[in-house]
């Protein structure tokens, strides 16, 4: 417990919460609070600034003090509250999902603006690109794989609950996926590219490390990857392949694509599109 009394009105509360997350050196303290209390009251944060005498306690007090006790460790806010946004949307997330980057959605726009048919989407996590894409391209196939059950039964639920009709199957990138699904396909691929010496914030230190670190120079996933594309016959290589990485990393991964027969077409923040150059 954070509190000794069992009733706090919603301003103190707000004020005590905020104090004791800033003192933990959460930059963001003032917004988790207030995402913490209008998740728990479901109302919006404006609701909170128009009632500031509204009476929390009991159960409802313990649930919120508890929550801020987790996010002062640091805990995302995402795996906290169970969801998180994404392009407009809210997903379930939970500790073996990644959760979803503002700049993965810059991978959503570059497909809308490809409008493919087909779409595999490699290392799919909580499925936020592929039901993402879907729900943006209702006549599209889609196809998400992830080698962790766990990250699968997540993108089953979401695509459930928000009605996106899309395949989810579990595969090592490409090796489980049936070849008629990448043939005139596009690739958007999101996977584990953070090098293993690099500095990650507390709060990443609670997101699982397989969907997170990516070898030495963080590309050993993307290797794996394009050399199953090799692996393909040629009919049956997607023509487009999107993936994500630190900027640092696009020159390497960039002569990766080009070994495989890919050229580099668009960047993008983090997001690369290659185009397959048969």
């Amino acid at each position: 417990m954070i509190y000794w009394t069992s009733v706090m009105n919603l301003e103190l509360w707000l004020e005590q919460s905020i104090a004791k997350l800033e003192d933990a050196g959460i930059a963001t303290a003032k917004l988790d609070a207030e995402v913490l209390l209008a998740d728990i009251l479901d109302r919006d944060r404006s609701w909170l600034h128009s009632h500031p005498d509204h009476s929390l306690q009991g159960p409802t007090l313990q649930k919120l003090d508890d929550q801020v006790e987790r996010r002062a460790y640091h805990e995302p806010l995402a795996y906290i509250r169970g969801k998180s946004e994404f392009y407009g949307r809210e997903f379930k997330i939970t500790p073996d999902t990644l959760q979803p980057r503002p700049e993965t959605e810059t991978m959503i726009e570059m497909i809308r603006s490809l409008s493919p048919i087909k779409i595999v989407d490699v290392g799919t996590g909580s499925g936020c690109i592929a039901i993402s894409a879907k729900l943006e391209l209702p006549a599209s196939d889609i196809v998400a794989c992830d080698i962790s059950d766990a990250c699968i039964k997540v993108a089953h639920e979401n695509a459930d609950s928000m009605g996106a009709d899309i395949v989810v199957i579990k595969s090592d990138l490409l090796n489980d996926i049936n070849v008629k699904h990448l043939k005139e396909s596009l690739l958007a691929c999101n996977l584990p590219y953070v090098p293993l010496n690099f500095q990650i914030n507390e709060s990443a230190r609670h997101e699982p490390d397989l969907a997170l670190f990516g070898g030495q120079d963080g590309l050993d996933l993307y290797r794996q990857l394009f050399l199953q594309i090799i692996s393909l016959p040629p009919q049956f290589r997607p023509e487009v392949v999107l993936t994500e990485s630190l900027p640092t990393q696009h020159q390497a991964l960039e002569l990766l694509a080009k070994q495989a027969g890919y050229h580099l077409e668009d960047t993008q923040d983090f997001i690369q599109q290659f185009v397959h150059a048969a």
